[in-house]
């Protein structure tokens, strides 16, 4: 039997997560969307303003008995600053928030235990602000955000932004990847 779980996260602009998302080894689907506001149906142009209270997220369907959950969030955290708040980089708003949304009691824990577990690492300087919420409903992003990097790997911001995240992913996670 192929059970298929559900992580929805959110970790700045969603074009970089599901392009290092979307490599790993059991992970079968990367979707780029919106989670965590009021306004029904969300735009892109919408949330861009902060005024709708979404975060740009990723819904990762995964194989959980070839990845799990904490390995996602594993890499998760090792491709984004989860010490800012509202804000990765350059991009500033509430839409960009370090968020993990929850689909389980049990990630709900691992979440807190991993968060409780980097702490204790002292990889940051100042402390983890990543949010742990219950999953809200999920809006998929315009089509032509779903798959950008794939689509776009010359487009300025993918070359400046997105890319070293992939050479970082293939450096540090080769063991993860698919063939």
């Amino acid at each position: 039997m192929h059970t298929t779980e559900i992580a929805t996260l959110g970790g700045g602009c969603f074009w970089c997560l599901e392009a290092v998302l979307e490599q790993l080894r059991g992970v079968t689907k990367v979707e780029s969307g919106y989670t965590g506001g009021a306004t029904p149906n969300p735009t892109y142009k919408q949330v861009c303003t902060g005024e709708s209270g979404h975060a740009e997220v990723v819904r990762v369907s995964f194989d959980p008995t070839v990845i799990t959950f904490r390995e996602i969030l594993e890499c998760f955290f090792a491709f984004h600053d989860p010490t800012t708040l509202n804000r990765q980089g350059a991009d500033a708003g509430t839409q960009y928030r370090s968020a993990i949304f929850y689909h389980s009691d049990e990630q709900r824990q691992t979440s807190q235990t991993v968060i409780a577990d980097l702490t204790g690492q002292k990889i940051w300087e100042r402390p983890i602000v990543t949010e742990i919420t219950p999953a809200e409903p999920f809006h998929r992003a315009e089509e032509y955000h779903q798959g950008y990097f794939r689509s776009n790997p010359y487009q300025p911001y993918c070359l400046a932004v997105v890319a070293p995240k992939v050479v970082k992913l293939r450096k540090y996670f080769a063991e993860k990847l698919k063939e």
